[in-house]
């Protein structure tokens, strides 16, 4: 199973959104604190309709934690910064997908300690900052999915 990973989200429709693709994929979602919203949000329930009960939401209080705990296969940052597209790597069932909060990213810290070749990027025009990160999540997701046959 794929692990979608926010490190610190801050926006609950973004992480709503996240639940309701999560929901809709078979992936599993970890989240990173500290988080920018209470669970309860109104707004983050809102975004994620009715899906929450088809997605088992895990808390961690840092990367660390959830390292130990998941030990994924491999853990592949999603980065303006990264260097490899996201396209041009052969995802696994047990993946975990890291993103970043949105108006930081990811720390360079966090990416530093990954290997260059699990620093990937989604493609945008020159001059443009970012991605929104429900959006950049779904490329992801839907991209390592197809790769494993939508199983």
């Amino acid at each position: 199973m794929l692990h979608v990973v926010l490190y610190q989200p801050e926006i609950p429709p973004n992480t709503g959104n996240v639940i309701r693709l999560c929901a809709n994929t078979g992936a599993q979602l970890h989240l990173i604190e500290p988080l920018g919203f209470a669970l309860d949000d109104r707004r983050l329930k809102r975004a994620g309709l009715d899906y929450h009960e088809w997605v088992r939401v895990c808390r961690y209080p840092g990367l660390d934690r959830f390292m130990r705990e998941v030990a994924p296969a491999r853990l592949l940052a999603f980065s303006t910064r990264g260097q490899r597209r996201y396209s041009d790597i052969e995802y696994r069932g047990d993946d975990a997908l890291l993103f970043g909060p949105e108006t930081r990213g990811l720390p360079q810290e966090v990416l530093l300690s990954l290997p260059p070749e699990h620093r990937l990027c989604l493609p945008m025009r020159p001059g443009i900052r970012s991605l929104n990160l429900s959006n950049a999540v779904a490329i992801a997701v839907y991209e390592a999915w197809r790769q494993l046959d939508f199983a």
